[in-house]
């Protein structure tokens, strides 16, 4: 496993954001251009099973609770998740979000209860409200003076079974797995896979199915969510910091 952490860069660091934001400028330009589908583009895939935590994990990155909370699969449509971090010494600008449609119009909204009631009504809008999953990407850009430059696709949880009386269908898991491989399999893409503390990591399907398209683990991240609900008698083993094993070489003072 490898684990990410998302801090602040340093003032020293600031400096630099301003190109790195031009980049990600030109990145999104080209995805709207359609550019994507035959150009690969850097982005972050997002994988896991069902209430493994992977909107937990997104809005730590954003900085805001946003996305759509609920039992069972909540997450029915791709959301591409474009992050632009404003400039700290902007006018003082509050944090927003975009909604991009295919007809060119967009939706503007400051108020995160909203984006979170929007990206509902848009999921049933094309999945319909019966639980339906359907392989049809919304695309939200994200303006804040603290996310970071990112692009990350949340993607509909690994789903085995149907749930009964809703839209989905008899090979749901093979729909889900699909649109899954549709995304990660890029080689510029990352994955990120999403795995709750509390299940036995080896045999979970989101490391499985990582493993079958980045067989060298070279663009897989694992990250473990819901440490707080272990099981009992489980240990957790952090590596130490560089400047704790150095530390731990220096002789003792008597």
């Amino acid at each position: 496993f490898f684990f990410l952490m998302i801090r602040r860069p340093p003032r020293s660091t600031q400096s630099r954001s301003s190109a790195a934001s031009d980049v990600y400028k030109r990145q999104d330009q080209l995805r709207d251009c359609g550019i994507h589908q035959d150009i690969e583009l850097p982005q972050i895939a997002v994988v896991g099973t069902q209430s493994s935590g992977k909107s937990s994990l997104l809005e730590n990155i954003v900085g805001f609770n946003f996305l759509p909370r609920g039992e069972g699969v909540v997450t029915r449509r791709p959301l591409e998740l474009r992050l632009v971090k404003l400039n700290r010494d902007s006018e003082d600008v509050q944090p927003y979000g975009v909604f991009c449609h295919d007809q060119g119009k967009q939706d503007k909204l400051s108020d995160f209860d909203q984006i979170r009631k929007k990206i509902e009504d848009l999921t049933d809008e094309v999945a319909g409200k019966n639980k339906g999953i359907v392989d049809d990407p919304i695309t939200l850009t994200i303006y804040s003076k603290d996310c970071p430059n990112l692009t990350l696709i949340d993607l509909p949880g690994i789903t085995r079974i149907p749930l009964k009386g809703s839209d989905q269908k008899e090979d749901v898991e093979k729909i889900t797995k699909n649109m899954i491989k549709r995304y990660a399999e890029k080689e510029k893409t990352i994955m990120l896979c999403v795995v709750p503390a509390n299940v036995d990591i080896s045999t979970s399907d989101a490391l499985q199915l990582a493993r079958n398209l980045d067989p060298k683990g070279n663009r897989t991240f694992g990250v473990l969510t819901k440490v707080d609900i272990m099981d009992r008698g489980c240990l957790l083993y952090t590596s130490p910091s560089p400047r704790d094993r150095q530390k731990s070489r220096m002789p003792s003072s008597a």
